[in-house]
This record gives structure tokens, C-alpha cells and sequence, in this order.
């Protein structure tokens, strides 16, 4: 059993060592190395496929699309967009006061809907509407996307470098998805046996 005072004196390299041994699985099922590589590579294949594709329809889409369109369902579309904001805004909300790591994602997710929302507001309003809408982006929409953006990554890197994944001068984009063998137990989890009781970190 290591001391706090031994535990204290290890480098940063040493940590992390340890705390990949000790969170190596024993009798839990995680996915395996290839079943980790096919799942990143069919996905990194179908984004890049997206966006071959997306690059000529947005130039048809430039090239056909009219200026003026009269659009249908137009409260129903800004209604249902902001009740889904708002749905974000408290899961962030509840998310943080709870602290729970999850934050990270509805946060980031909330920041990008304000920036949409910014960019068809002021994009598709008309007369004296397009002076507060870009009123409205530059002083609340934007500063709270960026104010949520920003939270978001950096609860990110505060986790990330509890858990010493985070070398020292590196950028967000920069931590690495952890290998099987480095993985939390809780990726996923054996059925429970008869009597056998769960444990959950709060």
C-alpha cells in the first residue's frame, strides 16, 4: 500500500503509469483493441465521406438557392429551436451544479446552437429587425456561446490532466482517446451476479 507522502514524491510519469495499471480491468469486459480500431476507422472514413460530399451541394446550394424564400412553419421552427436551447441551457445547468462530467458536452452543444442562433437571426432578419438582431449576437448570443465554449473545454482539460493524460503545454484537441488497456472498468460493465451490489463514484 503506497503512503500519501510515497505517492507525493512520484513524477508525473510515474503517475500516470500507476494510474494506468491500476485502472487496467481485471474482471470486466472491455472492447478490444480491434474492435476500438474498425470503430474509429469506419468513422473517421464516413466523415470524411460527409464532407466530400457536403463540399459540392453547398456550392449547388450557392449557386441555385433563390434570395428570397417564403418560408412555412416559421414560429413553429424558432419556437422548437429555442425550447431546444432552453432544454440544453438547463441540462447544463443541472449538469454543473451537480458536477457531473457529462457538462462538458451540453455545454459545447449549447454554445454552438447560440452561435446559430446569432447567424439566422441576423442573416434573415428584415428593416429594423436586422439592427437588434445583430445587437442581440453581439452582446448576449456570442459572448455566451464563447463564455460556454470555453467552460466547457476547460472542465476538459481539468479532467484530463487529474488523470494525467494532459502533457504539460498541450492543447484540448490534443488528449488522447484511452486504449483498452488504459480504460476505466466503467466503459462496460459484466452483468451482476446474484447478491453482488453496485458501487458509483459521486
Amino acid at each position: 500500500m503506497l503512503t500519501d507522502d510515497e505517492i507525493a514524491a512520484l513524477t508525473p510519469a510515474q503517475r500516470r503509469a500507476l494510474i494506468t495499471r491500476l485502472s487496467r480491468p481485471v474482471d470486466e469486459i472491455v472492447p478490444s483493441r480491434g474492435w476500438l480500431r474498425r470503430s474509429r476507422e469506419r468513422r473517421v472514413t464516413s466523415m470524411v465521406a460527409m464532407a466530400v460530399v457536403l463540399v459540392p451541394w453547398i456550392v449547388y446550394l450557392a449557386a441555385s438557392l433563390p434570395r428570397r424564400y417564403v418560408a412555412d412553419h416559421w414560429d413553429a421552427t424558432w419556437v422548437g429551436f429555442d425550447v431546444l436551447l432552453l432544454a440544453l441551457i438547463a441540462a447544463t445547468a443541472f449538469l454543473g451544479w451537480r458536477r457531473r462530467q457529462l457538462v462538458v458536452v451540453t455545454g459545447f452543444a449549447t454554445g454552438t446552437l447560440l452561435v446559430c442562433d446569432a447567424w439566422f437571426d441576423v442573416l434573415t432578419a428584415h428593416g429594423e429587425d436586422r439592427v437588434w438582431s445583430l445587437l442581440s449576437a453581439l452582446v448576449v448570443e456570442l459572448p455566451l456561446a464563447a463564455a460556454m465554449v470555453a467552460g466547457s473545454l476547460q472542465v476538459f482539460r481539468l479532467v484530463a490532466a487529474r488523470l494525467w493524460v494532459l502533457e504539460p503545454g498541450a492543447h484540448s484537441w490534443q488528449v488522447p482517446i484511452p486504449l483498452p488497456s488504459e480504460a476505466d472498468a466503467a466503459v462496460r460493465r459484466r452483468p451482476r451476479g446474484p447478491g453482488e451490489r453496485r458501487t458509483v463514484a459521486s
